[in-house]
């Protein structure tokens, strides 16, 4: 089979690789923010809502400023403080932390709404990219090695945060807060403010990837800007077992399913690829079901972490 660009089958997977780079972002920053905060005994559910905020706020300062990388501070200042708000609230006893994230959630997305209308036609700039596809004569691989500068920090930030938790003291005592309250008092650790500080910085990663899908993909900003990233992600660390390499590797994962519509489409398939477009969200279905049991805990999950608290 060949496509209209000349490549034949081999558009499939470029599609896919390209596809899977350019989606994945927001799920890198989301999920290793979100890793942040369930490492320290805290869940957050409010960060579709930090999500869209962050690309609104990206989107309007990048426009009032003319650059790029201001709206990304901006998005992930606001970022922190959607996540101080979350944390200030969840520290009080009797205080839910999945009801107190589905408000947050949806005080993000009105205020996003709200704010947000008058930049709705204005043009932002872009995040700038890095061509790794140079080498090639083909366009379409030029186009697929065309790689967002969000995309490598999301790759390094992975690995520092890996490498972090397991060997400096800031790892040592998100670990021992997401594990036991009592243990992290008996040790002088305020838990409160330890988990205050890890809603933020998740918050405040969160927000980065809303400030890459309004500045670069699809780079503009709108009230469907986002299809459920900051949900998805909460799945996603799940899946990766709190493990920020492995969050990386999933949201690529993530982002190859939700390639494999477009792809199909790419190389002349024209009936029944609008179904793939839906295998993000039968991707994230499938892991939460396989990833539950009764009568087990996950593997890897902090102590402390509890939906019922």
């Amino acid at each position: 089979m060949m496509d209209e660009t000349g490549i034949g089958i081999w558009g499939v997977p470029l599609a896919i690789l390209a596809g899977a780079i350019r989606v994945s972002t927001p799920f890198i920053f989301v999920s290793l923010g979100e890793t942040i905060t369930e490492r320290s005994g805290r869940i957050n559910l409010g960060l579709e809502g930090t999500l869209v905020f962050g690309a609104m706020t990206a989107y309007a300062v990048a426009v009032m400023s003319g650059s790029a990388w201001l709206g990304v501070l901006a998005a992930m200042g606001t970022g922190a403080v959607f996540g101080l708000v979350h944390g200030w609230i969840c520290k009080w006893p009797k205080v839910n932390d999945i009801a107190i994230g589905i408000a947050m959630m949806q005080f993000g997305l009105g205020m996003a709404f709200f704010l947000g209308k008058p930049f709705i036609k204005p043009v932002a700039p872009h995040l700038p990219s890095i061509p790794l596809g140079g080498w090639s004569s083909l366009p379409q691989v030029q186009a697929a090695l065309n790689i967002n500068v969000l995309f490598v920090i999301g790759a390094l930030l992975a690995v520092a945060l890996w490498w972090a938790f397991k060997n400096t003291r800031v790892g040592l005592i998100l670990r021992v807060v997401g594990d036991s309250t009592d243990a992290a008092r008996a040790m002088g650790i305020d838990p409160d403010r330890v988990r205050l500080l890890a809603t933020a910085a998740g918050g405040s990663l969160a927000a980065a990837g809303g400030a890459y899908l309004s500045l670069y993909y699809p780079g503009s900003w709108n009230e469907g800007i986002s299809s459920g990233q900051g949900l998805m992600a909460v799945a996603l660390v799940i899946f990766a077992r709190w493990n920020p390499i492995g969050c990386f590797l999933a949201a690529l994962l993530f982002g190859g399913a939700g390639a494999l519509g477009p792809a199909l489409q790419s190389v002349g398939v024209t009936q029944g690829y609008y179904l793939f477009y839906a295998a993000p969200y039968v991707l994230t279905l499938a892991i939460l079901i396989a990833t539950s049991s009764p009568t087990r805990s996950l593997a890897g999950a902090p102590g402390a972490l509890s939906l019922t608290k």
